[in-house]
């Protein structure tokens, strides 16, 4: 079941891309890689590489992250940013670097956090394209409507929406 959803939205992405784009991709590690989400991290990158090439991909985590976690991220491809301090708004500070840099054409954020829609508004702003991943329950409504395309991973049921992809 899950891996036809899977299938889905890979669908759905490489029609919605007519060229290669060039993705940053940024985790909130804290309040994503939690065990009622069981966020997978390979499988939003098999996802997100169906829309274009993922040029940055990092997972911010916190001080309490245990080496075992820091570890797997690093296994599934992604660059753990271990801060000491509030991780979000250590990941706007990347985003916005993203944003103001020639580096990338997509920004794609892995969150549930309503905080980030500012993040999402200035990248579009500057031309980038926008990707929201998050799971539910908590997904942020405004957070989904404000990116060019959400996806939500762990949902059931499919509602049709010209940018809400559920998986």
């Amino acid at each position: 079941m899950k891996s036809s959803r899977i299938q889905k939205i890979k669908e759905l992405l490489k029609k919605k891309s007519t060229q290669r784009k060039r993705i940053g991709v940024l985790v909130d590690g804290p309040n994503m890689l939690r065990k009622e989400f069981n966020t997978n991290l390979r499988e939003i990158r098999e996802i997100l590489s169906e829309y274009g090439d993922i040029k940055i991909a990092k997972v911010f985590l916190n001080q309490y992250a245990t080496d075992k976690l820091v570890e797997a991220i690093e296994n599934q491809g992604f660059e753990p940013i271990v801060t000491s301090g509030d991780v979000d708004v250590r990941m706007a500070v990347e985003a916005m670097e993203l944003i103001y840099s020639d580096a990338i054409d997509v920004l794609a954020l892995v969150t549930r956090d309503a905080d980030f829609k500012a993040v999402l508004m200035k990248a579009m702003e500057m031309g980038k394209e926008t990707i929201i991943v998050g799971a539910e329950p908590g997904f942020s409504t405004a957070l989904k409507n404000a990116a060019d395309i959400a996806i939500v991973l762990n949902e059931e049921e499919s509602r049709d929406s010209e940018n809400i992809i559920e998986v």
